[in-house]
């Protein structure tokens, strides 16, 4: 029987048995294992994980566990460089493009609202999910523990809180990315990229007491969707206030 002794570090404890969690623990095996298999183990999904040092020293998800070893597991680190140790993926996704399991559509729609890139559908398979983050390079947000074990995926968060409004702000802290915010930038429907319009070229598509108040226009380049700052605006930008943390002050857009 082999031994290995292992610490998590941060939020991976999350995943952890209560009486593993910020301690080092010896564990025992008796086949040849894979840090990776073996990390995944304990319920750590692979791509929560940015560093591992096996006796000191960096090594990849591929690294079999040799008798003896101590083995430090490291969460990612969005906001500091630690290029020099990574060696479980070619790089950070610096620039933040997500998609969402089925169970995040409240939250797609708050991080659009946003400014952010989130691809999301309520009928997005597992399989899906997995195939589209690793075509295209995009960070999984979920709160399935399985859906992130699938081998491809190599950026991927579990998101741990239930509710939509705390998700946003674990995400925007987890992923350092307020100073990215840049509301109404983005159709909350479809994740399309909004576009200033001339108010002639789509008079047609509007109610008459919006044709006759409002003169600035957005339209989504992908569905078509029409935004101006109606009555609903200053909702929606005490709701940024509330997500963000911040007063949303966006009366130029």
């Amino acid at each position: 029987m082999a031994q290995v002794q292992l610490r998590f570090y941060e939020e991976l404890n999350d995943f952890l048995a209560p009486a593993l969690r910020k301690i080092s623990f010896m564990h025992d095996f008796d086949r040849r294992s894979s840090i990776k298999d073996m990390i995944e183990s304990f319920g750590v999904p692979h791509p929560e994980v940015e560093i591992i040092l096996v006796n000191g020293n960096p090594v990849d998800f591929s690294y079999i566990v040799q008798n003896g070893d101590c083995v430090s597991v490291y969460p990612m680190f969005e906001s500091l460089d630690v290029s020099p140790l990574v060696r479980l993926r070619p790089a950070p996704l610096r620039t933040p493009r997500f998609i969402l399991d089925t169970n995040l559509g409240r939250l797609a729609r708050y991080l659009r609202l946003l400014g952010f890139d989130c691809l999301y559908r309520n009928d997005y398979s597992d399989r899906e999910v997995a195939s589209i983050a690793d075509e295209k390079q995009r960070t999984v947000l979920t709160r399935d523990r399985a859906l992130l074990q699938h081998r491809i995926i190599t950026h991927g968060y579990f998101v741990r809180e239930v509710r939509p409004r705390l998700q946003v702000k674990e995400i925007l802290f987890r992923f350092d990315l307020y100073r990215l915010v840049d509301p109404f930038s983005r159709c909350i429907r479809c994740n399309g990229t909004l576009q200033a319009v001339d108010k002639q070229a789509i008079e047609d598509q509007l109610e008459p007491k919006t044709k006759k108040y409002y003169d600035r226009f957005r339209i989504c380049s992908i569905c078509g969707q029409i935004y101006w700052q109606g009555s609903h605006y200053g909702r929606a930008q005490r709701l940024v206030g509330a997500l963000t943390g911040t007063p949303a002050d966006n009366t130029n857009r």
